[in-house]
């Protein structure tokens, strides 16, 4: 694993800018009307008092709509501001010992990126004509429009041709700008669609200029120890756990959640994966649980599970949110954030409460960075497993039944959060409780 020892202690607050700050749906190439990435700042001490360690930033490099759509990497979107905004943002960041996570989309671009508006206008005989897969007409020329490959049917993204090596040269010099700049890593969107060769030639010429980077893929099926290996990278998106603690929840199934489980110590022999409860492109935990009092226990799972936990801005106050399946669909889950955390809404105080509680649990406990999961119990709506690693352990205790369950603590004598009656070697844990014991 080529992960850099700071990532042991990292827990992200993932952010999508241009949500968070309201800015416009579509670029206009008007000059910024605000310095809106500096409305970040006042949510930094929010941020440390949650007990993240980092901010994990969507897009913030000038782009078309969303973001995804990148047309130059070497800008800060107009909508967001300038590159002294962004230089300002990592500066205060930093001093408050928070790291900075940018969102890297080298797998596809904006229609607007320069190098396919030379295509466009040059034709076949445009220097950057192999950046790309292209299909041109018979007798194309200048002006005329190719046939391109594009980024699952969504035909104003551009797939970059990663055969090409300009586009590694490319995709390196972006990379080592910005840590230059001031980050600490990055999140590569979409990199389950990038040949593993790419990334393997990528991740090695630069980290040897910035060795102490973290670069995580974002992989949603298939072989992810796999992957991160060919690819060189330091993590993977970890949508299996995901999906298996909200569906274990809605079905009263917990067999569902102790296989991830077992798949996910398996993936912590080679790597550290990338763990959330929610991010830009799914519907909010609150929202996916059939019940959203079991928020709380999707939270105990994130945090005391091996792995890098990231916590999606707005979780951490209850927020709710549906993605759907249309334009536009992801507005819900990508929300207006209000302008200093004092106009929060008191509603959510207790969600943001129960995640100091169990950040500040994580915190303590490092080590549950690498923890392997041992179940000791498990039926339908009752699960109890240990988290341990070398000498170090603790058991947690699910309930979502609605009785109090009688469960065995393999030893663990003392509650550390939640509520559990412990005597005898067993837990008493309350109707759709749960406990971490020590």
């Amino acid at each position: 694993m080529n992960e850099p020892e700071w990532v042991q202690h990292a827990i992200w607050w993932q952010v999508y800018p241009l949500g968070f700050v309201g800015a416009e749906k579509a670029a206009t190439g008007e000059p910024a009307a605000a310095h809106r990435l500096l409305e970040l700042i006042p949510w930094l001490d929010y941020a440390v008092e949650l007990g993240a360690s980092g901010l994990a930033l969507g897009p913030v490099f000038a782009s078309e709509t969303h973001g995804y759509d990148t047309t130059d990497y070497f800008a800060i979107d107009p909508r967001l501001g300038s590159l002294e905004d962004f230089d300002t943002l990592v500066a205060e960041a930093g001093r408050r010992g928070l790291r900075i996570l940018l969102d890297g989309v080298f797998n596809h671009t904006g229609r607007s990126f320069a190098p396919f508006q030379q295509v466009l206008a040059q034709g076949p005989g445009a220097p950057t004509v192999a950046w790309f897969s292209l299909d041109w007409p018979d007798g194309a020329g200048p002006g005329a429009e190719p046939g391109y490959r594009d980024f699952e049917g969504h035909h104003h993204l551009v797939a970059l041709n990663h055969a090409e090596p300009a586009v590694a040269d490319f995709v390196v010099e972006v990379m080592e700008y910005w840590l230059g700049r001031g980050a600490d890593g990055w999140r590569l969107d979409a990199a389950y669609a990038v040949p593993s060769s790419f990334w393997a030639e990528v991740m090695q010429r630069v980290r040897s200029s910035h060795p102490d980077a973290y670069f995580v893929g974002e992989y949603i099926h298939g072989d992810y120890a796999a992957a991160a290996r060919a690819g060189g990278i330091d993590s993977t998106t970890q949508y299996e756990l995901w999906k298996a603690i909200w569906s274990s929840f809605n079905d009263a199934n917990f067999y569902e959640l102790a296989a991830a489980l077992d798949r996910h110590n398996a993936l912590l022999a080679a790597f550290a994966p990338l763990t959330f409860v929610g991010n830009h492109d799914v519907t909010r935990i609150a929202s996916k649980l059939d019940d959203p009092a079991l928020v709380q226990h999707a939270a105990v799972v994130l945090f005391t599970v091996g792995g890098t936990p990231s916590v999606y801005y707005g979780d951490e106050q209850g927020y709710r949110g549906i993605k759907e399946d249309r334009a536009g669909g992801d507005d819900d889950v990508r929300p207006l954030f209000p302008p200093s955390p004092h106009d929060l809404s008191p509603i959510g105080g207790p969600v943001f409460a129960l995640h100091q509680e169990l950040i500040g649990l994580r915190r303590r406990n490092a080590w549950l960075h690498r923890a392997r999961t041992e179940v000791l119990h498990l039926s339908n709506e009752v699960l109890a497993y240990r988290a341990v690693h070398d000498s170090h352990a603790l058991v947690v205790l699910l309930n979502l039944s609605h009785q109090d369950q009688r469960v065995g603590t393999a030893g663990a004598t003392s509650v550390l959060a939640g509520q559990a009656a412990v005597d005898d070697g067993a837990a008493l844990v309350p109707a759709r409780g749960w406990a971490v014991l020590g």
